[in-house]
């Protein structure tokens, strides 16, 4: 078919694609702070590193990648286990035909899934823009369905000039008086079975490794009445 989407979970080997997107906003934006652009093996390690614990996904289109999105803790302390730090980046000449929405859609839909509470994104914003930062990608989380919660004033210098950042964030689940850690503790102790899903809490979490668990996982997209599903297979 034309035009396929096709959206499925990252590997190292992904690394030399991802880097030619990344690099771009690297040496010729602020939308990342990150001054020198990575080698592809600290980018591959960066994957490696995600995938131990987080989604990690790309977005293809007719075999091509065109972007990717990915999550991470948004702080060390056990008490933050419940939420995460977002980020997306597309090809810059993919940008304004809506695979970032759904690129975002279906990071979201495996947090709910894995279990994870809030989306964060930290995100580089300018007071007056120019031609190395605009405010668009705080108006395109915006349109996502995230509230801007705090900022900062001049706290990232590039390009000689001064910028600012501000957090936003997205509630996707429910936060309960007494969440249940103890039962993410004893998960880590499962031997995960063979099958093509598991159960936990009344939720399917189909194709990503929950946090704090051990597994080994493939992901495989399918799609079905315009939803992507993700099927997992478990392997020890």
């Amino acid at each position: 078919m034309a035009d396929e989407i096709k959206i499925r979970a990252a590997t190292p080997d992904d690394a030399p694609a991802l880097l030619k997107i990344y690099a771009p906003y690297v040496k010729n934006t602020s939308i990342t702070y990150e001054y020198d652009v990575p080698s592809e093996e600290e980018f591959r390690r960066r994957i490696e590193s995600t995938l131990r614990r987080y989604p990690y996904l790309v977005l293809e289109r007719e075999g091509d990648i065109l972007g990717y999105a990915y999550a991470g803790p948004l702080h060390s302390r056990p008490a933050y286990d419940w939420a995460v730090e977002t980020s997306i980046y597309l090809d810059q000449n993919a940008r304004g035909g809506g695979l970032g929405r759904k690129l975002h859609d279906a990071l979201e839909a495996v947090l709910r899934e894995q279990g994870f509470l809030n989306m964060n994104a930290c995100i580089a914003y300018p007071e007056v823009e120019d031609e190395y930062l605009t405010k668009n990608s705080a108006e395109f989380h915006a349109h996502l369905g995230y509230r801007m919660v705090g900022g900062f004033t001049k706290c990232g210098y590039k390009f000689h000039r001064w910028y600012g950042m501000v957090w936003m964030e997205k509630l996707i689940g429910e936060h309960l008086k007494c969440h249940p850690r103890e039962v993410w503790n004893r998960l880590k102790n499962i031997h995960a079975p063979k099958e093509l899903c598991t159960v936990f809490r009344g939720a399917y979490f189909y194709g990503l490794q929950f946090p704090l668990f051990s597994a080994l996982i493939t992901l495989r997209p399918i799609v079905k009445k315009s939803y992507l599903i993700f099927i997992c297979q478990y392997a020890m």
